[in-house]
């Protein structure tokens, strides 16, 4: 009986089912609601999947990237590209999910030499380094008449639904928190801390850094697809810096090195960038003003470094055992 109730409650239980119910009212709320509120729900997983991926970057291995609506772009491009130029009329549930991850293969790929020069580069200067590959990007879609240039890309069909976009938000959610909770994910979380005695304690910092970018710019990409594919319509404006600057908010916002925080960041910037529309422009000076008041306030955001019990590994285990 002692026993019994030692494990009655299961963290792991708590997990399944939570993905389960989610699961479930993914493929139910579409015959339930208005097209307005499935949009703000898209885009909320649209968003949750952005800030998990840069929190992996900037809050797990405590580097500060500002270019991530560069592999945001990259991906919406090329998917977009896939199912609107190469391959227009495939039957979408099968040219969509194979859209959607070569673009987040493309933005992985060009990541690689981000993470290269990272190797080198640190805090500031690696946020400099970022921030003129965001330029550098977002110049070159503009000089590209195949894809629209400076006009944007038209033309692209609506195949971002609630079920597809809660399946990618799932996959990235889980691949991620078992990156971050497996030992490999410790030698990122030991770069956070201090990188050279990481590297004099055999941590291959420059292998950590490569997977992290890679897997971070990968999701972006993923993100930037289902992007593309639920407006119909991109140009390079729509990556440029405020929408990096609004990932960092939704990062910092909900928490750093925190999965939960992302979550939490996701959901606090979408209900909050929907009521702030009646402001027009002003909505872009409020959040970059609500960035410099979280790194001032509170600079590890509202669940920084914590988690949900029921998102930790093992804590379900017998303590008699």
């Amino acid at each position: 009986m002692k026993n019994f109730s030692s494990t009655r409650y299961s963290p792991l239980a708590t997990r399944y089912s939570i993905i389960f119910l989610s699961t479930v009212a993914a493929f139910v709320l579409p015959h339930c609601l208005n097209d307005y509120l499935i949009f703000i729900l898209i885009t909320l997983l649209i968003n949750a999947i952005l800030s998990l991926s840069l929190n992996l970057v900037n809050g797990y291995m405590g580097e500060f990237s500002v270019g991530h609506a560069a592999f945001m772009g990259l991906g919406a491009y090329t998917s977009a590209i896939v199912t609107a130029r190469l391959f227009p009329g495939v039957a979408p549930y099968l040219l969509f999910p194979c859209a959607v991850l070569i673009g987040g293969g493309v933005a992985s790929l060009v990541g690689v030499p981000l993470a290269f020069l990272s190797f080198k580069t640190r805090g500031d200067y690696l946020a400099i380094i970022t921030l003129a590959f965001l330029m550098i990007v977002k110049s070159g879609l503009e000089n590209i008449p195949y894809i629209g240039g400076p006009r944007g890309f038209l033309g692209i069909p609506r195949l971002t639904t609630l079920p597809w976009a809660f399946l990618f938000f799932l996959v990235s959610f889980w691949l991620i928190r078992n990156l971050v909770y497996s030992k490999f994910g410790r030698s990122i979380e030991a770069i956070r801390e201090d990188e050279i005695a990481a590297e004099a304690m055999g941590v291959s910092t420059r292998r950590a850094k490569m997977i992290a970018f890679v897997v971070s710019s990968f999701f972006a990409g993923v993100a930037g697809a289902l992007f593309a594919h639920q407006i119909q319509f991109i140009n390079p404006s729509s990556f440029d810096v405020l929408k990096s600057t609004d990932i960092l908010v939704m990062v910092y916002l909900g928490g750093v090195a925190s999965i939960s925080g992302s979550f939490l960041g996701a959901g606090v910037f979408t209900i909050l960038n929907q009521l702030l529309q009646p402001l027009g422009v002003w909505r872009m000076v409020v959040m970059p003003l609500l960035l410099v008041l979280l790194m001032i306030f509170r600079p590890r955001g509202m669940m920084g470094f914590k988690e949900f019990q029921w998102l930790k590994p093992n804590v379900f285990k017998n303590k008699n055992h």
